[in-house]
């Protein structure tokens, strides 16, 4: 590789490591830690209840395709499990595991990614707000 190539491929590489290293360093400031209420950032951004979350989870039936700890009967093999969810990087591959793109998702998972098995099952965005709530608390 000559200096002029090894300098074309720094130039390509160098915006796809920088997304990375963007949305990994988003995604651990915003997961890390608690404040004085004890919930976690995401817990707060999401403006949910994991309470409801659950309940939630249960009404639209989500462990007929997942594995969800902590949910009776959620133990699906359809979707992928939802063990440690608050650690993903990503939700299913396509997004960024942020608060925003989690409740889009849930809500509407065909119109973020056109191909994927998952339903848009008719959430409500404050169902979606606390089945977000409820997946933030699983470490």
């Amino acid at each position: 590789m000559t200096g002029t190539d090894f300098g074309r491929a720094r130039t390509v590489l160098a915006p796809a490591a920088f997304f990375r290293f963007a949305v990994v360093l988003s995604i651990l400031t915003g997961l890390s830690g608690c404040d004085e209420s004890g919930e976690s950032p995401p817990q707060r951004m999401v403006d949910g209840d994991p309470e409801l979350g659950e309940a939630a989870i249960l009404r639209y039936d989500c462990g007929i395709c997942h594995a969800i700890p902590g949910i009776d009967g959620a133990n699906g093999t359809v979707g992928p499990p939802l063990t440690d969810f608050a650690h993903r990087v990503y939700i299913a591959g396509v997004a960024p595991n942020q608060p925003e793109f989690l409740t889009r998702w849930i809500q509407n998972p065909p119109a973020i990614a056109p191909n994927t098995a998952m339903p848009d099952l008719g959430v409500s965005d404050e169902d979606a707000r606390h089945i977000a709530a409820y997946l933030y608390t699983l470490r």
